[in-house]
């Protein structure tokens, strides 16, 4: 009996399930993947946030979009704050300061027209980590093009990497 389970386990650690690259350097999805084309528009979002463009960021979220902010404060106090589309994108006026957004290793889920993303994330300011949390997107596909329906993030200033 032995034998026979051996050749089985020899079996099964030769069988390997085919898996798409991903692009080098970056560990993310490939883009012509669905994973891939639910990333563009949190993408789009988080250049346009480095790039302080409010109409960079709002092209890639839906006219009635949403976000929500679920702060820890030094003091140890927490508050969450919903914001509108409009309020959301009067956060990132042009300004002297550069911004940098990042995430890392985004866990992407899909069912037909609705998506989620989530991922750990770095906020910089004139490149210094000012704090740090996880990102959670909502997106739909509407007519073909997938775009945020809401954002929610953690923000905290304690635990971060760079």
């Amino acid at each position: 009996m032995s034998m026979i389970l051996a050749l089985l386990a020899a079996q099964m650690s030769s069988q390997v399930t085919p898996v798409q690259p991903m692009p080098k350097g970056t560990g993310l999805p490939p883009p012509a993947t669905e994973e891939g084309q639910v990333l563009a528009p949190v993408t789009a979002l988080l250049a346009g946030i480095g790039a302080r463009d409010a109409a960079r960021i709002g092209e890639a979220m839906r006219p009635d979009a949403t976000a929500t902010a679920a702060t820890e404060n030094a003091d140890g106090t927490r508050t969450v704050k919903h914001l509108t589309r409009a309020e959301l994108l009067a956060r990132f006026a042009p300004g002297a300061e550069r911004y940098e957004e990042k995430i890392a290793s985004p866990a992407i889920e899909i069912d037909g027209d609705i998506a989620m993303v989530w991922a750990p994330y770095t906020f910089s300011i004139n490149g210094a980590l000012h704090h740090c949390g996880y990102d959670h997107f909502d997106l739909v596909r509407e007519n073909g093009r997938w775009l945020v329906q809401n954002i929610t993030w953690s923000s905290r200033t304690t635990g971060c990497e760079n």
